[in-house]
């Protein structure tokens, strides 16, 4: 954090417009799109057709070989035949109504007893990443389990409705499978696209006249042509992470000097955080984790942690080639060639951002996430656990091993039981060793980050997800609004997540 530009730091902590198929309609293959420039990809669009307010479509997960450009011939668990899935469009008051078919094949093994040991990789269900939506029921409800047939060759068939508030705030979601003990690995396979809500940002002028851009973001544990389970704690340890954007390997982007483009970039890794810089130019922040700022924030870099999104306008500066990094200097996402005649176009000077500012705290809270090495024997001998006011269960954290299947333990355990409207002070640390990062997630609502190590910020800024360094913390204030009912805190690092870093939620009235 040292070596960047402090308010670039602050604005998001560590932190697409394509063809629409009538009436939402599934199609075998997420095929890509050229709409962005002449040789980049774009995931398929899907929206809610005009004047109904409902988007109905079907997501097929299925194992799926596919050539990806850069990498070669893979077989993976994809949505739609594709990495990443297809974009999903919809406007506040919509309706998101999805037909999710299985037709992975039945999961090997015999039932996990212990929720924290990764299993059932070909059961999924789905989570909303971002969105302020009910948790429960058929919407973003993460304890429901889609299973796959029992028979070789078959499917089931599943059944989300998610109702979007009427003033559910325009910005840049996704979605991916939530079933607790297989996510890292659906993850890993490419399992994840980009969900849209539409709205007023949209409609500011300089962004409007902007090309919009989806850039998602997928991390690859590929193993001869194919992504191992997590069968064991160090299976990804000595696989280099593949990383895709729309499903190809550093693909190149066009821009004319002086245009200025809309990206909305979607980390939709497992494992790994992206330093996002672009060579030659700055890049100009317009929302973080699908909250719009105040007004445009410029700076050279900054992080965005697995889950965690990004909108920026990028201008065109001289001619040539340019490289947007992450993962590391040497990491190419993609390279933005900028050619072409001059295109002078304007940045926005205010935007319609939510104002950053909450009451004062009538109640605190502490958490601690804590990794402890080496303390189980077997395939999984390490512990990953929340500490602090509600402690995951049992009181002990070495304990470890728990006869309950995690949607039975969500029925009947709740570590964190939050009131509806009532402004809640957080502290979340991270005391593990040095490399591990921890990315704080939280479903259903936004966070306000008013501190990091102990350090007030000039402006607070939202988040649903953001990564706490080692031996490091944050601070935020949380108004828990709309939707009551049990729902989740973790690690966004997802083999951490899937190996017990996780707490369940309830919010009441």
């Amino acid at each position: 954090m040292t070596s960047l530009a402090r308010r670039g730091v602050l604005k998001c902590l560590p932190v697409a417009a394509g063809a629409v198929l009538a009436g939402g309609a599934a199609s075998p293959r997420a095929a890509a799109r050229q709409e962005a420039g002449a040789s980049f990809p774009q995931p398929e669009t899907r929206r809610t057709p005009p004047h109904t307010g409902r988007l109905e479509t079907r997501l097929t997960v299925a194992f799926t070989e596919q050539a990806l450009p850069g990498v070669g011939t893979v077989t993976t668990r994809t949505y739609e035949g594709g990495i990443p899935g297809p974009t999903l469009r919809v406007r506040p008051g919509d309706s998101l109504e999805i037909t999710h078919v299985n037709a992975l094949p039945p999961n090997d093994g015999a039932a996990q007893h212990d929720m924290n040991i990764p299993h059932h990789f070909n059961t999924f269900n789905l989570h909303t990443h971002g969105m302020h939506v009910d948790p429960t029921g058929e919407a973003d409800n993460i304890y429901r389990t889609f299973e796959p047939s029992e028979t070789p060759g078959g499917t089931t068939t599943h059944r989300s409705v998610v109702e979007v508030p009427a003033d559910h705030p325009a910005g840049t979601f996704w979605y991916h499978p939530h079933h607790h003990g297989s996510t890292a690995t659906q993850l890993l396979n490419g399992m994840g696209g980009v969900l849209v809500v539409e709205g007023d940002v949209d409609e500011v002028p300089e962004i409007a006249a902007a090309k919009e851009v989806v850039v998602c973001i997928n991390e690859l544990k590929l193993s001869g042509g194919r992504v191992p389970d997590l069968t064991s704690h160090g299976v990804y340890d000595g696989i280099i992470s593949t990383f895709l954007v729309n499903g190809a390997k550093n693909p190149v982007l066009t821009i004319a000097p002086g245009e200025v483009q809309r990206w909305r970039v979607v980390n939709a890794g497992a494992i790994t955080a992206h330093f996002l810089s672009l060579r030659g130019h700055e890049l100009h922040q317009i929302a973080c984790d699908g909250i719009t700022l105040m007004e445009p924030v410029a700076t050279t870099g900054l992080t965005l942690p697995m889950g965690g999104r990004v909108d920026l306008l990028i201008r065109g500066g001289e001619p040539g080639t340019y490289k947007f990094s992450g993962g590391g200097p040497s990491q190419s996402l993609l390279t933005l060639v900028v050619t072409g005649e001059p295109r002078p176009m304007a940045l926005p000077t205010a935007l319609p951002g939510r104002p950053t500012s909450l009451p004062e705290p009538t109640r605190t809270r502490n958490l601690t996430f804590r990794s402890y090495e080496n303390v189980f024997s077997g395939a999984f001998p390490n512990a990953y656990r929340i500490l602090g006011d509600g402690e995951t269960p049992p009181a002990d954290p070495l304990a470890g091993r728990h006869d309950l299947a995690w949607g039975r333990l969500a029925a009947d355990f709740v570590n964190q039981r939050v009131r509806l409207d009532e402004v809640e002070e957080w502290t979340v640390v991270n005391d593990s060793h040095a490399h591990s990062h921890h990315p704080f997630h939280l479903h259903t609502n936004h966070f306000l980050v008013t501190a990091v190590d102990n350090r007030r910020l000039a402006t607070p800024v939202w988040h649903d997800t953001l990564s706490i360094p080692p031996n490091g913390s944050i601070t935020f204030r949380l108004r828990a609004e709309d939707f009551a009912g049990r729902s989740m805190l973790h690690c966004h690092q997802l083999q951490h997540g899937d190996e017990g870093m996780m707490q369940v939620v309830d919010y009441v009235r």
